[in-house]
């Protein structure tokens, strides 16, 4: 596996390049946003660790330019010593598919790295382009969310959280169930993340309308029913 680690503090990127290489991988690592951005235009990487809090271009804007500005696929786990929700959410937000606060052991960053890594482009067990509920349309193809009508404008992990629960239509699926197959880890992220998103899509897709969509099963999880 190759990895691009962009981290500013010499004594954790060393740390992590070394546990990293004792495992069989290739590291290249950069110490400054600017730089880490220009190695990840210049080849292909199978995970970018990326702190998130670093002089210059930090770690949000390297993200941001990597994943919405130019599309880059390649899974992304940031690591910052800022472990509040906002914090999580805003690099979430801004396209990192994982996040991992400092100080953490290495047995749990390598375990997040090689779950992101283990991903592919992902096949739709659902064969349907379009999926339905209520008034509500999603469609796979064109990642359009329609209500009555009216387009509703949704990031791509609102998109991603409300395709899987609209998958799973009358089955009630936990947080844990959401972790794994929205945020794609098979731990706890440590936060109330998952209820943050579902708020902020609770508020777009119901927001002015009626009929409430997603339901609270109380001290089990979530569901969308017909």
């Amino acid at each position: 596996m190759k990895v691009l680690l962009i981290e500013d503090e010499l004594s954790v990127s060393s740390f992590i390049k070394r546990g990293l290489e004792e495992q069989g991988n290739s590291v290249v690592q950069a110490f400054d946003g600017t730089t880490g951005l220009k190695l990840a235009f210049q080849d292909e990487y199978d995970v970018i660790i990326l702190d998130l809090v670093m002089p210059g271009m930090n770690g949000i804007d390297v993200c941001d330019q990597l994943k919405n500005k130019n599309g880059i696929a390649t899974p992304i786990i940031m690591l910052t010593a800022l472990g509040t929700t906002d914090d999580i959410v805003i690099g979430l937000e801004t396209g990192a598919d994982d996040y991992l606060t400092k100080p953490f052991k290495f047995k749990e960053l390598l375990a997040r790295i090689n779950a992101l890594a283990r991903r592919g482009g992902g096949t739709d067990n659902n064969g349907d382009l379009v999926l339905k509920v209520d008034d509500l349309t999603l469609n796979l193809k064109s990642k359009e969310v329609y209500r009555n009508n009216t387009e509703i404008v949704l990031t791509a992990r609102e998109f991603k959280l409300l395709e899987y629960l609209l998958k799973s239509k009358n089955r009630v699926v936990s947080r844990t169930d959401i972790l794994e197959n929205v945020w794609e880890v098979d731990f706890d992220l440590g936060t109330n993340v998952i209820d943050v998103y579902i708020n902020y899509l609770r508020k777009k897709i119901e927001h002015g309308f009626s009929t409430k969509i997603i339901k609270t099963v109380v001290g089990m999880g979530y569901v969308i029913k017909d």
